[in-house]
């Protein structure tokens, strides 16, 4: 939130904001006026930016300077009128003063020119520079999480422009009213150094009253600005999510959000507008008064004719003129408050996006390491706050063209796996190691839809692929989507797909670019949970036999046919991992439990040899941990893989995989 100054405010906080303001302008227009780091501005646009932002100073001050020599041409043309009789004399002055008017008009327009022009450059390279940031090591995604940044996309959109027009308007304004009260003040002391005095006096005082009502409207502007973010989110989701709306019958409550963010918006607007009312009564009162005491004071002078009526005149209209660039400079100190507004939120912005794309330091996480296969040592995810353990010592290995489903109850962090193997979060401890990024694509459960033509939206992510329309005519048979031209002119027709296709549609677009990317490792989080079985197990099909090494999230148990390999997570962040068969074995024992008090029996002996039925005697996960120094994770992990484990005293077991044991048993 922006300092508020106020009488009761020590004198420190208030310098401490003005130097904090003077930092965020140094971070925004550095980068492009002073580039210091390496791939910075080039440096022939530097002095380009530099050449226009000289030229325009130049045209400021000769457009001063021209403006006080039409003030002299005035002043010798009311004597002229008042007291002349040489016509020719009066031609003349009247032609120079009218070819002067031609070059204060040419300067004022070209002055505007050379603002703006700068103004754009400016700004295309700002935007520039605040979107690399925003896409850089995924900072789009990980400043979700920081809940103080709000509406990144607004202050992207909206934000950024204001912060240029409002930055060179405020410096013309201040460099072309300084010089101009400078050059009045010095005519006005002139004529008469009493004037001149008191206008200096007066316009301490009047900047004193400015200052203060500026205070006010800077707070004011800046919940403004703040609500009119809220109800343009509030806008957009109810756009996103009007499908949801609508199925609810939402229009109702979502009339009364809409409508409560509104009201606070037009409550910010009206508050503003007071404040605008009592600034323009004082603006314009401080002008009127300026505009009056000339006369007063130099009034009777002219009546004893100790002064000419040109001297009056001129004296009037310096102090009139004196008093219009004092009111433009306090109106834009005003505007200045919004300004700070905006520069405020887009450093704190900027300053945000750098934070998150750093690599952590001082906390522990997952080292990442890049090979053809895909495992897990020892790894322990958490959060990327580092407040909850999603899943705890977690070891396995996925061989090149195997499954592997990941099953659990909802919550139990079945796609954070998934963002830890994407690199997304990496909180936590162990090692992982993954193929490269581009050799891996990810089908999330709502596929993403881009805004682009049919071709785009096959070809993505490798929009650069050439593949002609007859080859993706066959990859949409392949995914039962080739009634999608019917509805469209073309591969190259641009339309609002999410609309147009349903959710189950969508999937198999998704499929379809696994088709055409033909990835080493795909990641499926739920990307088959809209489609019917015939439809699943059809893409499925086609995804074994692009012999890509897949993961996939789900709950169906018809996905059980296409994988090896299960990841059951569970409770308290444990796991296991056993192989289908020995996964269903489970749940059938655990949905048709023995009776109670028969022992589990094995009877696997030769046919030659006599049958002795021995009651199985063993330890579960849990009472092996309280044998061992091991962890319940790195037990179970153990267990999935065959490995022994010898307890404290010494004693080596084996677990046995067999459906009807499932225990410790000594070696």
């Amino acid at each position: 939130m922006q300092a508020q100054i106020s009488r009761d405010q020590p004198i420190t906080n208030s310098y401490s904001a003005l130097t904090q303001f003077w930092e965020n302008i140094k971070a925004l227009t550095e980068p492009y006026w002073y580039p210091t780091k390496a791939g910075g501005r080039a440096f022939s646009a530097v002095i380009r930016s530099w050449g226009m932002l000289i030229t325009l100073i130049l045209l400021i001050i000769g457009l001063v300077s021209l403006n006080v020599f039409t003030n002299f041409l005035y002043r010798y043309l009311v004597d002229i009128t008042i007291t002349g009789r040489d016509v020719s004399k009066f031609f003349d002055t009247v032609l120079i003063y009218s070819v002067a008017l031609i070059f204060v008009t040419a300067f004022v327009g070209f002055s505007k020119f050379v603002r703006k022009q700068i103004s754009l450059d400016w700004y295309q390279w700002l935007n520039n520079h605040i979107l690399a940031k925003y896409l850089y090591g995924r900072a789009y995604y990980k400043i979700n999480f920081k809940s103080d940044i709000d509406n990144p996309d607004q202050r992207l959109s909206q934000e950024i422009e204001p912060v240029i027009n409002n930055a060179l308007t405020f410096v013309t304004t201040f460099l072309e009213k300084i010089l101009e009260i400078i050059a009045y003040i010095v005519i006005i002391w002139t004529i008469s150094h009493q004037v001149a005095i008191i206008l200096v006096i007066y316009t301490v005082i009047g900047n004193v009253v400015a200052v203060y009502l500026t205070q006010h409207l800077n707070n004011i502007n800046q919940e403004e600005l703040q609500s009119k973010a809220d109800y343009n989110y509030c806008l957009t989701h109810v756009r996103v999510h009007a499908e949801s709306v609508a199925f609810f019958r939402g229009e109702k409550q979502e009339s009364n959000i809409i409508g409560k963010r509104f009201t606070k918006l037009v409550k910010n607007v009206q508050r503003r507008i007071d404040w605008e009312r009592n600034q323009d009564i004082f603006n314009r009162g401080y002008q009127a008064v300026i505009e009056i005491f000339p006369f007063l004071i130099l009034g009777p002078l002219y009546i004893t004719n100790q002064l000419g009526f040109g001297e009056i005149s001129q004296a009037s209209l310096c102090a009139y003129l004196f008093a219009n660039s004092l009111a433009e400079l306090i109106n834009e100190f005003g505007v200045s408050g919004r300004f700070s507004i905006y520069v405020e939120r887009l450093s704190e912005f900027s300053s945000a996006l750098e934070e998150v794309a750093k690599e952590p330091t001082n906390v522990s996480t997952i080292k990442t390491v890049e090979e053809n296969h895909l495992t897990f040592e020892n790894v322990t995810l958490q959060t990327p706050n580092y407040e909850q353990v999603i899943v705890e010592d977690l070891s396995l290995s996925v061989q090149p063209g195997e499954g592997l489903l990941i099953v659990g109850p909802s919550g139990r962090g079945k796609s954070s796996l998934l963002r830890a193997i994407a690199g997304l979060w990496n909180a936590g401890t162990g090692r992982l190691v993954r193929p490269p990024l581009e050799e891996v694509l990810f089908l999330p459960q709502r596929p993403y839809i881009i805004l682009g033509t049919l071709r785009e939206q096959l070809l993505y992510p490798n929009t650069n692929l050439q593949l002609t329309d007859a080859q993706l005519k066959e990859v949409l048979q392949k995914v039962n989507l080739q009634n999608v031209l019917n509805r469209v002119e073309g591969f190259d027709t641009e339309v609002p797909w999410e609309n147009i296709l349903s959710l189950g549609e969508q999937q198999r677009l998704a499929f379809a670019r696994l088709l055409i990317t033909h990835p080493s490792f795909t990641i499926l989080d739920e990307a088959t949970s809209a489609l019917d079985l015939t439809n699943e197990g059809h893409l499925y099909q086609q995804l074994q036999e692009t012999k890509t090494t897949f993961i996939s999230v789900g709950h169906r148990e018809s996905l059980f046919q296409y994988h090896q390999w299960v990841l059951e997570l569970s409770e308290n962040s444990t796991w296991q991992l056993v192989t289908v068969e020995d996964y269903q074995k489970q749940k059938q024992i655990v949905n048709n439990p023995p009776p109670e008090n028969v022992p589990i029996t094995i009877n696997n002996l030769p046919k030659e040899t006599t049958v002795i039925t021995n009651i199985i005697t063993g330890f579960s996960h849990k009472e092996m941990q309280t044998l061992t120094d091991y962890s319940l994770g790195t037990i179970r992990s153990r267990a999935s893989q065959g490995k022994s484990i010898t307890t404290k005293d010494g004693v080596t077991y084996r677990y046995n995989k067999d459906p009807k044991v499932l225990k410790w048993l000594r070696v």
